[in-house]
């Protein structure tokens, strides 16, 4: 009772869902990301349940990753809720995906709840809230993507770091990040101008970079 989602080529992770059924209950265990293409391999494991299942129960502890798509996903189940006039529901929430509930207004607890509605003269002001919600959802989850593509490069520049300067991890990272603070950089562009360098013809920072860096590594020295 597993089937996962199809996601573009060179994605690495991907949704399982999981599952096993306890009588009339079925029990569903998502696991890895709610992105493009979960409500669509959701709705089909529900299409798969036998036909005198009676109730659905969503543990989510799995589930580490949440874009706007997961909102999809819990539309399949309202709806799947609705139409088999059946109790679902979806606990453990955690980590990113709660925040994403937050600020999408819905009860971490039971999302699956309709949200009370809020007494407003003006539909506008509403609609207003809820493109704003929007919009924060959507910029913490782009912040996020931003941050787990970094940090491959972010990794190897420390690496670079410990091996030229007999540091430890920790004071690697200090190093990047003060560099970064100190030529009022990206630590992105920071980390790549450093792995740039590194290479068999590679190019030297840029001179605020550089300085940056040089200062950064004075400062560790002298401690």
């Amino acid at each position: 009772m597993t089937s996962a989602a199809s996601f573009p080529p060179g994605r690495q992770d991907t949704l399982v869902i999981g599952g096993r059924m306890d009588a009339d209950r079925a029990l569903l265990t998502p696991r890895g990301e709610l992105v493009r293409g979960c409500a669509q391999l959701l709705a089909g494991k529900l299409a798969e349940l036998p036909a005198g299942t009676a109730r659905v129960d969503l543990d989510m502890s799995g589930v580490h990753f949440m874009d706007t798509a997961g909102l999809q996903f819990l539309e399949v189940l309202r709806e799947h809720a609705r139409r088999r006039s059946m109790p679902v529901t979806t606990c453990r929430w955690s980590g990113q995906p709660r925040r994403i509930l937050e600020l999408a207004g819905l009860d971490t607890t039971d999302p699956l709840r309709s949200p009370a509605p809020r007494p407003s003269p003006a539909g506008s002001a509403v609609a207003l809230e809820r493109e704003e919600r929007l919009h924060l959802l959507q910029e913490e989850v782009e912040q996020l993507r931003q941050a787990i593509a970094s940090r491959p490069v972010i990794d190897q520049a420390r690496g670079i770091l410990m091996a030229t300067y007999g540091c430890s991890s920790d004071e690697a990272w200090h190093i990047l990040r003060e560099a970064s603070q100190l030529s009022n950089t990206k630590l992105r562009t920071v980390a790549e101008s450093l792995t740039a360098c590194a290479e068999a013809e590679g190019t030297p920072p840029p001179p605020e970079v550089r300085t940056a860096l040089a200062r950064a590594l004075a400062r560790r020295a002298a401690r």
